[in-house]
């Protein structure tokens, strides 16, 4: 009975430090990631209370495509930037079991040192690039610099002719392409 108290006690505290939120040290991180950089967002990115989870819901207040951040810090599970030189603070929740993707991976996803080319998309593509969102007609790129990439638990492919993007916890929308390009979107 002691034994397995010890035990089972073990493994609590074992998996308790398991999951627990680790800060990067600047000299861990890749050669491309700086704390104190200043980079660029790649898609209109939406949050609530500060926080965009990398599941990327598709609501609250938004951060439009190409606004300069600054990295402050970064964990195995977070990121957080400073907006546009100012006081604002987001904290970015990678959510690994939705986007497949480390804290790196989705780093490189959400910023980059340079901003976006909007010259290779037409008028409508950035005029709904510049809303955050999606209409027919559209490119898969366009498309992912207007409302970001959708969960790999319902879309496991970007060659794939539907894009399954989730509003929010509970509810769905669909994004489906023919050649390429947006055919309809499914509310």
């Amino acid at each position: 009975m002691m034994r397995t108290t010890i035990y089972g006690l073990f493994l609590l505290i074992l998996f308790s430090l398991a999951s627990c939120t680790r800060a990067i040290k600047p000299g861990a991180l890749p050669s491309h990631i700086s704390l104190g950089d200043t980079y660029y967002t790649q898609f209109v990115m939406r949050y609530e209370k500060d926080v965009h989870p990398t599941t990327n819901y598709r609501r609250g207040a938004s951060i439009p495509v190409n606004t300069p951040v600054r990295l402050l810090k970064m964990t195995n599970k977070t990121i957080e930037v400073e907006v546009d030189n100012s006081s604002q603070h987001l904290t970015i929740k990678n959510v690994q079991k939705h986007t497949g993707d480390d804290v790196y991976q989705a780093f490189d996803k959400l910023f980059a040192p340079n901003k976006v080319d909007l010259s290779r998309f037409n008028a409508l593509e950035k005029q709904h690039i510049q809303n955050g969102t999606v209409a027919k007609g559209m490119s898969k790129d366009a498309v992912l610099v207007a409302i970001g990439y959708p969960p790999i638990t319902e879309t496991p492919s970007l060659d794939g002719n539907r894009w399954v993007y989730w509003s929010h916890r509970f509810n769905r929308f669909n994004v489906h392409f023919k050649d390429g390009k947006v055919s309809w979107v499914e509310e």
